[in-house]
């Protein structure tokens, strides 16, 4: 493995083991306060954790009565903001990592220019940062900590701050500078998993509630965060007499056995939303109160709680629904999935 992190930081409620094998990208994904940022500080050395340790590509740098600083791990940091140092300009911006490591002003200045290059921003070089956009503060903010060279790239949701217009070609220089580097991407978006990592672990409550490949975990989420991420229903609890709170479903194999932990998960548009419980060919109804509606272009979704139903617009102005209204939301057996938690 190429980094091993166990941390426990008791102040802030978060207890984590995590493995990353060289040259993997993984995800970090969960809700606000879930302790992803506590552990890319534990990992850059900005937070030292009351238990556990730190160990990449086998140098201990954070353990019992080992404690290395962060300039010296080896280790980059990309936030949010490019924070750009105001006083220089891009070129030198970029060229402060070689040169911090000992590299003479031309040796530093040549490899600035090829990771430039390497984002697509090597005509900024003479730029100041007051003068880049956010896309462009971002690319050099990319260039600057990899001119480094770290043995470990930590990424603190580097797109959520930008333009939605410049973020797919911004995405595409990311999924090609990553390829082959140890990283850890923090991100609130499925589309940076999907398409920049090879892993993904959910936290929740500053635990790891799930884990696994990221199109694995996105496709047959087990965690309420994973779901909802993902543009899934889903319902946890126990399988009892081939249900699971009452939702029945198809079971994957092998099937859960009498009293297994169980989630049943579906989409919002396989959800058919009545006034009154439905007759006709066998569905699961579930009586609800509505909590929001969100237009979604020719569509309405439909909240109730942590469960959703996607209408036409027609059809939800024909069931007059408002926050508060008593319906019922059905699904037929065989648009549910059911599989072990």
């Amino acid at each position: 493995m190429s980094l091993q992190l166990t941390a426990t930081v008791d102040e802030r409620g978060v207890e984590v083991d995590l493995e990353i094998g060289e040259g993997e990208t993984l995800a970090i994904l969960g809700p606000n306060g879930a302790g992803k940022s506590t552990v890319l500080a534990v990992a850059a050395g900005l937070l030292r954790p009351d238990r556990g340790r730190v160990v990449l590509e086998g140098r201990e740098l954070t353990g019992p009565g080992t404690w290395v600083p962060p300039h010296d791990r080896r280790v980059a940091l990309l936030a949010q903001e490019p924070l750009l140092f105001p006083h220089l300009g891009v070129l030198d911006n970029v060229a402060f990592g070689p040169r911090s490591n000992g590299a003479s002003r031309r040796t530093s200045h040549e490899a600035a220019r090829r990771w430039l290059g390497e984002v697509d921003a090597a005509d900024l070089a003479d730029r100041r940062p007051r003068q880049l956009s956010g896309g462009q503060g971002q690319r050099v903010a990319v260039a600057r900590a990899l001119a480094a060279e770290p043995r470990l790239l930590l990424l603190d949701e580097p797109l959520s701050a930008l333009d939605v217009a410049v973020l797919p070609a911004l995405r595409q220089t990311l999924k090609r500078v990553l390829a082959g580097r140890t990283t850890v991407l923090v991100t609130h978006d499925v589309l940076d998993a999907l398409l920049l990592a090879d892993r993904v672990v959910v936290m929740e409550d500053g635990r790891v509630a799930e884990a696994g490949p990221t199109a694995e975990v996105l496709e047959r989420p087990r965690s309420a965060f994973a779901a909802r991420i993902a543009g899934l229903n889903m319902v946890a609890g126990t399988w009892r007499d081939g249900a699971v709170e009452g939702i029945r479903g198809i079971a994957s194999e092998p099937a859960p056995a009498e009293g297994d932990p169980v989630v049943a998960v579906f989409r919002p548009s396989a959800v058919s939303v009545f006034t009154s419980s439905p007759g006709g060919s066998p569905r699961n109804a579930l009586a609800v109160t509505v909590t929001d509606l969100e237009p979604r272009g020719d569509q309405v979704r439909v909240r109730a709680g942590h469960l959703a139903a996607d209408l036409t617009v027609q059809a939800a102005a024909e069931l007059d629904l408002v926050p508060g209204a008593r319906v019922v939301f059905a699904v037929k057996a065989s648009e549910v999935a059911v599989y072990r938690r």
